[in-house]
């Protein structure tokens, strides 16, 4: 089994809501039977899926203590992908639910406050030598700082190249158990999610080919289908800007240095330079 957290220390960084669309998509790219974990006191995840009418994904409620018992147990009745969110700013919490992972994802929105609270989450993913995905979450299109993010969070890890906008659509769809892909299947956000597990599916194969726990997943178990049929896809790029690529140069690109003055985000440990003009609301 496959475990995946959802991890950071900001409240309000969209963990449940992520936690619960890429469990759904990972049951509908049947990669499955997949169990949804809720880790945080707070319960929304719980509140959302008792809600839903759809058997799957499998839900368990449990604390980080719990969590090692829990996690074989699934093991044992066959479950493949786990999926976990976490509480906010408890950090021994966090830290002890991060030690399972084998992929630890953290979504950040745009702001400053984000992107200087992830130095936590990415010290205690370091010091549990878990790989570590940066998710930009909650995104305007057109706005300057989504970019300036993504330099920023790359100077750290890695960048998953699909940004989660924010979209009424995204949010509503919580409200009754489902996910956007399953409301509106055809629609932006539910492409952007359809892609993000895509990548994360890519990247967990590679991560388990890498360490060689199993034989490469991918052309079988995890294989990577196109999202969008032929003559479908929309002009996102000129749109909505997106993230580097994983393995992209960090560094940032010329365009945004020109005429402007470093701004600088700190974190406890960390200091992370976004590049461009200070915006006001952006």
């Amino acid at each position: 089994m496959h475990t995946i957290v959802i991890a950071s220390q900001k409240g309000g960084s969209g963990k449940t809501t992520l936690s619960g669309h890429l469990a759904v998509e990972a049951c509908r790219a049947g990669v499955g039977p997949v169990s949804l974990i809720d880790t945080d006191p707070q319960g929304s995840l719980a509140q959302w899926w008792n809600a839903r009418t759809a058997e799957e994904p499998h839900f368990v409620k449990t604390g980080s203590f719990d969590l090692k018992d829990t996690l074989a147990e699934l093991e044992r009745a066959g479950f493949r992908i786990a999926v976990i969110d976490t509480p906010p700013a408890i950090t021994q919490s966090i830290s002890q639910v991060v030690a399972h992972a084998d992929l630890v994802i953290v979504p950040t929105r745009p702001s400053p406050h984000d992107l200087r609270a992830v130095g936590v989450t990415v010290d205690i993913a370091e010091r549990h030598r878990k790989p570590l995905i940066f998710v930009i979450n909650a995104a305007n299109a057109r706005a300057r700082i989504t970019g300036e993010s993504a330099v920023a969070l790359s100077q750290h890890g890695t960048v998953a190249p699909i940004i989660v906008h924010h979209r009424v659509d995204f949010a509503a769809s919580m409200v009754d158990g489902r996910t956007v892909g399953e409301i509106v299947p055809h629609s932006a956000s539910a492409r952007e999610i359809a892609s993000l597990w895509t990548y994360i599916q890519d990247k967990l194969s590679r991560i388990v080919r890498d360490a060689k726990l199993i034989p490469d997943m991918r052309p079988a178990e995890f294989a990577i289908t196109p999202l969008i049929a032929a003559g479908e896809e929309e002009d996102l790029a000129a749109e909505e800007p997106q993230a580097p690529a994983a393995d992209a140069d960090p560094r940032p690109d010329p365009g945004l240095r020109a005429n402007s003055s470093p701004t600088t985000f700190r974190t406890p440990d960390r200091r992370l330079h976004v590049f461009g003009r200070r915006s006001s609301g952006q």
